[in-house]
């Protein structure tokens, strides 16, 4: 099958395109003919020999693909050859044919195609299970999403106004601001032109916002405490100004605030299935009835999956990157 390897840790001239055996799937996995492959910070991480795959994973990058079926493993039941399906799996994504286990796989929703369907598993399953999961964000509460034009943001910002919350969000330009508001936030904030601490805690009356994700790190960390509201959560999913920060923790204390982070690869596959459960329940209906989009930002062919690298680094994108396979 044709597949792109990582060469060497390195820029995205690493990502070289090469020939494998099909990789055979496993008990409760299945194999998919993969149509389209979303792209992921992880996966540039991955490349730079930051973000290691699990044991036992393929050393391939790609954590999310929408194809077909085509084997199933012993012990699946759930699926049917043949089925159109989207998956998070555990890496080989940039390929022909990816394994998943069964857990990890979704109906693709009404009316999307495999490209759309390919932008939603990873954002997904990091936006449920930190923002409702782990934060608990209910309807009628706040929610502020740093970086809401990324992957993550979009997806965010949608579920949780589709669920009733308030939303708001930040963004590195005027065009990523308003489409951040045209998807459902309430408003975003120019990080470059204005100081969202203030702003929001203006916008808030003082209150301030009861859920904050986070993938910045940095001397966010300190802002987000000055932010949160009284029983405010606030969640971080990646450190992208640094892990380190001098931080003044008497907010946590006085506002009873919660204070927590989460990486999704290495959880386990019953906790990756109680997601997809949950999102096949929760939010799947939504996109199949066109209440919650994708958001493309733009698709390349498998061979050019180091400028789809390029365009991500770049940050220069709204919504999601993805990659498409030929058969």
């Amino acid at each position: 099958m044709d597949c792109v390897e990582i060469s060497e840790p390195g820029g995205p001239e690493v990502l070289l395109s090469a020939r494998r055996p099909l990789p055979q799937p496993g008990a409760g996995e299945v194999l998919i003919a993969v149509h389209a492959a979303g792209v992921n910070r992880p996966d540039v991480m991955q490349r730079l020999g930051l973000y290691p795959p699990p044991p036992g994973a393929s050393d391939l990058p790609g954590l999310e693909v929408a194809g077909t079926v085509v084997a199933l493993g012993d012990g699946v039941s759930q699926w049917q050859l043949g089925d159109r399906v989207c998956a998070l799996t555990n890496g080989g994504g940039y390929a022909a044919y990816a394994v998943a286990p069964a857990g990890q796989c979704l109906p693709v929703p009404a009316g999307l195609s495999d490209v759309e369907a390919a932008s939603l598993p990873e954002t997904c399953f990091t936006v449920w299970s930190n923002v409702f999961d782990r934060a608990g964000l209910r309807a009628g509460e706040s929610l502020l999403v740093h970086g809401g034009s990324s992957g993550i943001g979009i997806t965010a910002i949608q579920i949780a106004r589709a669920r009733g919350a308030r939303v708001f969000a930040t963004a590195g330009s005027n065009d990523k601001c308003r489409a951040c508001e045209t998807l459902g936030a309430e408003l975003a904030v120019n990080y470059r032109e204005q100081d969202f601490l203030e702003v929001l805690k203006e916008v808030t009356g003082g209150k301030g916002v009861d859920v904050i994700l986070d993938m910045v790190g940095g001397d966010y960390v300190n802002r987000n405490l000055q932010l949160a509201a009284l029983d405010g959560r606030i969640v971080n999913i990646a450190f992208q100004q640094g892990f380190s920060a001098e931080v003044n923790f008497v907010p946590l204390l006085m506002k009873r605030l919660t204070l927590t982070a989460s990486t999704l690869r290495p959880r386990s596959a019953a906790d990756k299935a109680a997601i997809a459960t949950a999102l096949t329940r929760e939010v799947w209906p939504a996109y199949a009835s066109g209440a919650i989009k994708p958001v493309l930002a733009a698709t390349f062919p498998l061979a050019e999956a180091s400028e789809a690298h390029r365009l991500m680094e770049s940050s220069a994108h709204i919504g999601k990157i993805v990659l498409t396979i030929a058969h």
